[in-house]
């Protein structure tokens, strides 16, 4: 086991790319089941949920050969299971099922496993593919799916999951005949994986509303060309955030500001100047003023910066308001942040912050993704020396964070979590910058 280990106090500046979307990679991968031969992706990230996926892909008969572009071949589906040992890393297997039935016509596949953020139903992604023609049986923890063909339908979505979406629309559209999928979710990438499936021969339409239109297709083949993943807003919205906790200037390339409104405007409201080109974010901060932020469905704020922008208000001139509308459980990383010196009241689903006039490094544990980008962004300001635990959380959602602040000029290192000597932690720290 490892552990990220900071030392802070220095402003960030620079500049640094953002990374291909873990969030629009996963659903892209199961989605080349649709369409059986080699397959090409660029901009994929170097992720642990991105390996995982791969690793649950092979285990079916689907080879592939990792890297910044990744190439998978999807001819032959010899299994189609997804067990627990494999689904328990992430939830987003889940995202395995629409696929599996739409091509081999069963499917069972494991409850996920994933962050411990709160209560995440899978009931949308079994209504919605119900309302296609499949008859479920969930037993053992594992989801038994079958199908005798799918056919088009009219689907009302209670709430616009994410996950939900995807997998209906990943059903649908090798469906017979037309389906609508009303109340789907809006998230940037719900719609790259609609523009991955339509360069594999895909009919959609209204991507990016809350109504799609599905026209389903007899069959889908591969590009001609690697498709390329979109940026990370998350990740690109966590360094932004890191920059202006320490007062920093970094930009951020191979972005798409379009993709961050809320949050963009969020960092505008807390004082910070942002400046925007096709392909680029730049942010400079002096001082931090308090915010009131609701999470909500894109286009609102996203939940998964939450954690970031609360870790920001922790050094605000002021009292701030977090209202997280989202999951019910996911002010998990506060009492950490408490250990360092921040003053959070929290209740139920909202959360107040009062500034400190300053941090204090802490041995911290991360309890999931966000949270763990959250201390980390609090132990670049804090005084002293901060030590992360449970790293492995991060290596899910972002690809080489450290070599990237280190980059920005943070005081930061990697190193073995049994490793307590300050002197000895402190030589790994400026023995990694050289």
């Amino acid at each position: 086991m490892e552990k990220i280990i900071i030392e802070g106090g220095q402003r960030l500046h620079g500049k640094i790319a953002a990374s291909g979307a873990k969030n629009a990679a996963l659903p892209i991968l199961f989605a080349t089941l649709l369409a059986p031969g080699t397959h090409r992706l660029s901009n994929m990230p170097e992720l642990a949920d991105v390996s995982s996926t791969l690793s649950l892909l092979g285990r079916m008969g689907c080879p592939s050969l990792g890297g910044s572009t990744t190439k998978i071949d999807t001819s032959r589906v010899v299994f189609n299971e997804a067990p627990y040992d494999v689904v328990r890393k992430m939830r987003a297997s889940v995202l395995v099922l629409g696929p599996l039935l739409a091509r081999e016509g069963e499917a069972h596949v494991s409850l996920p496993g994933g962050c411990a953020i709160g209560v995440r139903p899978i009931d949308e992604h079994l209504r919605g593919l119900e309302a296609l023609g499949c008859e479920f049986d969930l037993s053992g923890g594992v989801i038994h799916g079958k199908t005798a063909g799918l056919r088009g339908a009219v689907i009302h979505m209670n709430s616009p999951s994410v996950t939900g979406t995807e997998n209906i629309l990943m059903a649908a559209v090798l469906a017979e005949g037309i389906s609508v999928i009303h109340n789907a979710a809006r998230e940037p990438e719900v719609v790259d994986l609609g523009n991955f499936l339509i360069s594999l021969g895909a009919n959609i339409e209204g991507l990016g509303s809350s109504t799609l239109t599905v026209h389903g297709v007899a069959r889908l083949t591969p590009a001609s060309r690697p498709y390329r993943i979109l940026p990370d807003r998350i990740e690109t919205g966590t360094y932004l955030a890191a920059a202006a906790i320490t007062g920093g200037h970094v930009t951020i390339t191979n972005t798409d500001p379009s993709l961050l409104t809320s949050v963009l405007e969020t960092f505008t409201e807390m004082g910070c100047e942002i400046t925007t080109t096709n392909d680029s974010i730049t942010i400079s901060s002096n001082e931090i003023k308090p915010v009131f932020v609701k999470t909500e469905p894109y286009p609102g704020f996203p939940t998964d910066m939450q954690a970031q922008i609360l870790a920001l208000c922790t050094l605000a001139d002021g009292r701030s308001s977090i209202e997280e509308t989202i999951f019910e459980n996911r002010f998990m990383h506060v009492p950490e942040l408490a250990r360092m010196g921040a003053q959070i009241e929290t209740s139920g689903r909202n959360a107040t912050v009062q500034g400190a006039e300053k941090l204090e490094g802490a041995s911290v544990m991360a309890s999931d993704l966000r949270a763990s980008a959250a201390l980390v962004i609090a132990g670049l300001a804090a005084e002293g020396l901060t030590q992360v635990l449970r790293v492995y959380h991060l290596d899910r959602g972002y690809e080489h964070l450290v070599e990237k602040f280190r980059t920005l000029g943070a005081n930061i290192a990697r190193v073995d979590e049994e490793i307590y000597d300050e002197a000895l932690l402190l030589d790994a720290i400026h023995g990694e910058h050289g």
